[in-house]
């Protein structure tokens, strides 16, 4: 990807365009990137709003209709749908499928299951399946 940046003193707040033949997961990570707004996300556990940093979140998965945050060693409960959240907590993240996201960088292991889909497993002993519909993006992020 080519990258050119344009001084004009004009401008009074930055701007960014970017010409593509195609929206694909690069320029998707790029759009990503430039719209994380730095918001705590809150959350609830027992009644009471938390307040989380994305580098607290290991993995945002929907359980039985509602959208689960994982911590290292606890879990909540947000009111946003999950791509809500993955759109504000940044370039660390990738949906594995449909129902979850995880934070790359809590990624202890990978295993190839049988039905040819992997199986990663977080540092906070969270597991779950990357679908075949995500595996392709998730194999370019190992370099596979």
């Amino acid at each position: 990807m080519q990258v050119k940046v344009e001084i004009d003193e004009a401008i009074i707040e930055p701007y960014a365009i970017i010409y593509t033949n195609e929206i694909n997961e690069d320029i998707k990570d790029v759009v990503n990137y430039f719209n994380k707004k730095d918001v705590p996300l809150c959350v609830l556990k027992n009644e009471r709003i938390v307040i989380l940093k994305p580098e607290d979140i290991f993995m945002i998965r929907i359980e039985g209709g509602k959208t689960m945050i994982y911590t290292y060693d606890a879990s909540y409960q947000s009111k946003k749908r999950l791509y809500e959240i993955y759109q504000s907590v940044g370039k660390d993240f990738m949906q594995i499928s449909k129902q979850t996201v995880i934070n790359l960088s809590y990624l202890r292991s990978v295993e190839a299951s049988l039905s040819g889909t992997l199986l990663i497993k977080l540092k906070n002993k969270q597991s779950d399946y990357v679908s075949r519909k995500y595996l392709p993006a998730f194999k370019k992020y190992l370099g596979l």
